[in-house]
């Protein structure tokens, strides 16, 4: 064992303790895939990262992204929690506001601003869900189908025809999971929206995380989810709202560049120190 620089950086918040919560280890050369997934399940974070050196010549450093059960290729709030704790770290410097991650789904690039920190979607794919058991565990209405939606994740989106039934929404978490499992999904994200304001909500009970409290590539997805249905368009951009079922109040910025999608927000650290591994 040896200790290893740590952050836990609190993601789509200026507010600490209002976010999504990511645990940072900024050292994770030496580790083994079973070390890495044992410390991911002691944190009990929906996702646990391990920064690590680059492989790409053109990245500024290496991430590996575990949730409490398995390792995913790209995840969204600890890509922003991560860029921000190596940035504040020192391990990386964005040139010209512009900043490349290197994890499993390949180069993200990422910008850093005054309003935070932003990553363009690596990649976003659609499928139709024609299965009525890929909505039937929602117990409220929906409008349209639900679609699969691959941003290295994958994701069943759908969006419900009110927010306040989004917001009460009372579904059946063994439903889901019998659905999105044996599929090879990460969860379910839904949203509502009523011209003004777009609320957002995200599911993987499977997984070991009952609601992300506040989810970037579930964002993300619903943005692809959006951009296809043709309720946004390039140029355009919005703030969703997530985490308030949870105690937490985040705020995910939407913004479309023509096919390009980003997501950001703000980021702020909550602990600082080391942990031994």
């Amino acid at each position: 064992m040896r200790t290893r620089a740590f952050r836990q950086v609190d993601v789509f918040t200026a507010v600490p303790y209002k976010g999504n919560p990511v645990a940072v280890v900024l050292d994770g050369e030496g580790l083994s895939d079973a070390e890495m997934q044992a410390f991911a399940n002691w944190t009990n974070l929906s996702e646990t990262t391990f920064v690590l050196p680059p492989t790409d010549p053109a990245a500024d450093y290496r991430v590996r992204i575990f949730t409490p059960k398995a390792e995913l290729p790209f995840a969204g709030h600890p890509t922003l929690g991560t860029a921000h704790a190596v940035l504040e770290a020192g391990l990386a410097s964005a040139i010209e506001g512009r900043l490349v991650q290197q994890c499993a789904v390949g180069p993200v690039d990422l910008r850093a601003g005054g309003e935070g920190l932003s990553f363009r979607l690596p990649r976003y794919a659609l499928s139709e869900l024609t299965d009525p058991e890929s909505t039937a565990w929602i117990g409220a209405a929906v409008k349209g189908a639900a679609q699969a939606v691959d941003v290295g994740p994958v994701w069943l989106v759908a969006e419900l025809a009110e927010i306040a039934a989004l917001e009460n929404l009372r579904h059946d978490e063994a439903r889901l999971s019998a659905f999105y499992m044996p599929r090879g999904m990460t969860g379910a994200t839904l949203y509502a929206t009523d011209g003004q304001r777009v609320v957002v909500r995200s599911f993987a009970p499977g997984d070991g995380i009952a609601e992300d409290p506040v989810c970037g590539s579930g964002n993300g997805a619903v943005a692809a989810f959006r951009l296809a249905a043709g309720q946004v368009g390039a140029g355009d951009c919005y703030v969703a709202s997530q985490g308030r079922q949870v105690g937490r109040d985040g705020y995910v910025s939407v913004r479309f560049e023509g096919a390009d999608i980003h997501i950001g927000g703000q980021c702020v650290t909550c602990i600082e120190g080391e942990v031994r591994l």
